[in-house]
């Protein structure tokens, strides 16, 4: 199926609409205006369907949307860390989000709350409005459908990893909806929602990919590997029961994989991991999805200060950059830490394209766009229509490996997915019968902090877990007590939760109580 605009499909609708209208005087005059659709009368022909499902996926970019000067709504996922740290300072918000001293003030905080719940209102339209659009195809209909329930689960499952106890709506809201100042609902019955969203996605009959950027059957189900491995560990603690269901999801995309590698695989180089042309191919299974016409590439913030790495010259903020403590963390000849060829660079172009210059420090390679920004000897498009990756095969690999260890301990199939990850990056791996339990634990632990970096994954590995790498000891602390190399400030109990906006509350008193420590 051809993939919307998503940021005109409501325009496009609503201009063929007035295409079909008469073209007599009194007709024109007896015919509503378009400025008056409203929800009540606009879901009435599948090409509605279609515009309500891309405002959905237009929504979810709001994880790119700025945060002031200098900085981007995904930071929050990365600043807490401790793995990136900033050459500029220059953003209040975002230094207080590396100082860890972040408050109901916090502009990324504020916006992140904002935009998880515009996705869902978006979604909660769609699966209220699409069921009574006839005629409809079938199969059109119940995949939109399916698309909807998954968006919503992604948009609750970011809700309640970050405040907890959030608020369940499941309906179109007005000012005169009953529930219109909802009440917390316990994590509980929010992770209940979120797993019953991704089976009814998981039943909607989708493709197992899609180049088009739209949810795929591997998006759903590595999702929900996600969901189970995270419900197995902190807060809820659900264990063994839920570390199996998130082997088996994870698995169950493993097998796919095998059987169709050119569909899903890792790639064979880092570079095609942020390559413009392999977008929604291969190893990236669900990503957010961007292109000029409509928004360009937001991970500008990642490029640094004030150097010349792109055809625009001088430029950057270097707002989020790798503190040299954790590149420096890698193993000898990891492939991932070598410049350009992994996931960070050390030098580059000058002006994209040019003379190479030393860089002086490490940068993020990851998210750099070399179609967009240039590479040796080859000038730059200045279009950064690159994605940004949400769910890469690597990750299932990991899950995989995490949740199968800790059902009964490695087995040669946890081994496997790990030693792929590894073999990518040249690493030697000890042979099976050298793990234990708790050995395997630690090493895929490892794994997934130097593989997954700076994809907004880290930061609740944390959470759920309760544990932090340490990049001098190359173990694990207590999330409580750890000491981020970024600021030398010590996690507390009270940033396992990020607090709820000041102004959110003040809207909604049934909010309260604020999150403890705030």
């Amino acid at each position: 199926m051809k993939f919307i605009n998503i940021s005109k499909a409501p325009i496009k609708v609503i201009l063929s609409v007035g295409l079909l209208l008469g073209t007599g005087c009194s007709n024109f005059l007896d015919e509503a205006a378009p400025s008056n659709l409203t929800p009540e009368n606009f879901y009435t022909i599948p090409d509605h369907a279609e515009a309500a499902i891309a405002a959905v996926y237009d929504n979810t970019r709001f994880i790119g949307d700025g945060a002031g000067i200098f900085s981007s709504n995904w930071q929050l996922l990365e600043a807490p860390t401790g793995t990136s740290t900033t050459e500029t300072a220059q953003n209040s918000d975002l230094n207080n989000l590396y100082s860890l001293t972040y408050d109901g003030n916090t502009q990324h905080i504020v916006n992140w709350w904002n935009g998880v719940y515009r996705v869902i209102a978006q979604a909660n339209l769609v699966l209220d409005k699409v069921p009574a659009i006839t005629p409809m195809n079938d199969a059109q209909k119940k995949k939109i459908l399916g698309e909807a329930h998954f968006l919503r689960a992604w948009a609750y499952f970011y809700a309640v990893r970050l405040w907890g106890d959030v608020p369940i709506v499941t309906k179109p809201q007005s000012v005169a909806s009953e529930d219109f100042s909802p009440s917390r609902s316990n994590q509980e019955a929010v992770y209940k929602l979120i797993v019953e969203d991704l089976q009814a996605a998981e039943a909607a009959g989708l493709a197992w990919m899609d180049v088009s950027g739209r949810v795929s059957m591997a998006a759903v189900k590595s999702q929900l590997a996600k969901v189970y491995l995270t419900m197995a560990g902190q807060p809820l603690n659900k264990g063994a029961s839920h570390y199996k269901l998130a082997a088996d999801k994870a698995n169950e995309v493993i097998v796919y994989a095998n059987a169709n590698p050119a569909s899903i695989n890792l790639f064979p180089t880092y570079s095609d991991v942020h390559k413009e042309s392999l977008k929604n191919r291969v190893e990236h299974i669900f990503m957010l999805q961007y292109n000029t016409l409509v928004a360009g590439n937001p991970m500008g913030n990642m490029l640094p200060n004030f150097k010349p790495v792109t055809f625009a010259g001088p430029g950057g903020t270097g707002s989020t950059v790798p503190t040299p403590a954790f590149y420096n963390s890698y193993a000898a000849g990891d492939l991932r830490a070598k410049n350009q060829e992994g996931y960070f660079y050390t030098s580059y172009f000058t002006n994209g394209n040019g003379a190479p210059f030393s860089l002086g420090a490490p940068y993020i390679f990851k998210h750099f766009n070399t179609t967009a920004f240039g590479s040796a000897g080859v000038a730059g498009t200045r279009n950064n229509n690159l994605n940004v990756p949400l769910i890469r095969f690597a990750e299932v690999l990991l899950t995989f490996a995490e949740a199968q260890n800790e059902v009964g301990g490695p087995t040669m199939d946890a081994y496997n997915a790990f030693k792929r990850i590894r073999d990518r990056a040249t690493l030697v791996t000890p042979a099976f019968g050298t793990y234990n339990q708790s050995t395997f634990r630690e090493a895929v632990w490892r794994e997934r902090w130097h593989e997954l970096c700076y994809e907004g994954i880290t930061w609740f590995d944390m959470v759920r877990l309760r544990k932090v790498y340490n990049e001098t000891t190359n173990g694990f602390d207590n999330f409580v007590g750890h000491i981020n190399k970024s600021s030398n400030q010590a996690l507390q109990t009270k940033h396992l939760l990020f607090p709820l906006g000041v102004q959110e509350m003040n809207n909604n008193p049934n909010l309260k109580p604020q999150n403890p420590g705030y």
